[in-house]
């Protein structure tokens, strides 16, 4: 895990390497740093900022277009202090127009994350998953897509280019659009919710040889899908938004519930992590090292 003292991992380079390496990229959701430190520690080798999980964490609601880019990017810097992995960020619609996306993008990159990806929907976005999508002109995802190529600073710097379109136009249209905004420059495609086993495949197939991104979204609209199937349909990255988000809560949920039966945490903390073993996992060690070494212990 990222040292108070480390200068963190060339984010951005390790992530094309995972890409271009033999085994999809599974990249769990985390919502804040303590989430992404779990995802660590269990050993994947990338980290995915959800929106979705985001959004849930900040302000307790759902995603729908009611985060601010610096309320994102804020979290992003958080994350990328706290783990020795890739962040690949969500970046929803990139805040605006194609000037607003420049910004996004050099903003996303100060903040230490190894990719994002854009989205084509109408502002104010909602969850790829829930009903009610819209999408913009292709062509208006296209000039944001080239903004982007355009303004990031490190040619490492993965940008990820999502379709909504399969929910307003059909598949069929999500992958001429996907089709030209790799045009454009994008790293990897991301064709979103997409409904049947027979579209996975047809996507699949559409862009063989080119990084695609599968989201497992956890009770959403794609079916679930083997990790054999997605290596032998060739996808790179396997991002799995809100297993985290949706465990917290039912953990959370049952805490507080046992708290409020009996009056006091008594029960309620039994089998849980100790307090010791919390401040430990949380890096108290190496506090008090640092402390110790610079007069402060």
């Amino acid at each position: 895990m990222a040292s108070l003292l480390s200068d963190g991992c060339d984010g951005p380079k390790r992530l094309r390497e995972l890409l271009a390496g033999g085994e999809p990229v599974v990249a769990p959701g985390a919502y804040d740093a303590l989430s992404a430190r779990l995802a660590e520690e269990a050993g994947f080798p990338a980290v995915y900022m959800t929106g979705f999980g985001v959004t849930a964490s900040l302000i307790g609601r759902p995603d729908v277009g009611l985060l601010t880019m610096t309320e994102m990017v804020d979290t992003a810097r958080h994350i990328t202090a706290a783990v020795d992995l890739p962040v690949l960020a969500d970046a929803d619609t990139g805040y605006g127009n194609a000037l607003n996306v420049i910004r996004t993008v050099r903003e996303y990159e100060a903040a230490g994350v190894a990719g994002i990806h854009l989205e084509d929907q109408v502002a104010p976005k909602r969850c790829g998953h829930l009903e009610g999508k819209q999408v913009v002109p292709v062509d208006t995802a296209v000039d944001k897509i080239r903004a982007a190529v355009a303004a990031r600073r490190n040619p490492d710097f993965v940008l990820i280019a999502r379709t909504d379109a399969r929910a307003v136009e059909g598949v069929d249209a999500a992958i001429d659009r996907a089709r030209r905004y790799r045009d454009a420059g994008a790293d990897a495609l991301f064709v979103e919710a997409l409904q049947t086993d027979e579209e996975i495949e047809h996507v699949a197939a559409e862009f063989e040889g080119f990084p695609l991104l599968f989201n497992w979204a956890e009770g959403g609209k794609t079916p679930p899908t083997s990790m054999e199937r997605l290596r032998e349909l060739g996808f790179r990255l396997v991002i799995c938004p809100i297993a985290a988000l949706l465990a917290a809560t039912r953990a959370v949920r049952e805490v507080y519930a046992q708290i409020a039966q009996d009056g006091t945490p008594i029960n309620a903390v039994a089998g849980l992590p100790g307090f010791g073993e919390f401040t430990e996992f949380a890096g108290l060690p190496e506090v008090t090292e640092i402390g110790r070494r610079f007069g402060q212990g």
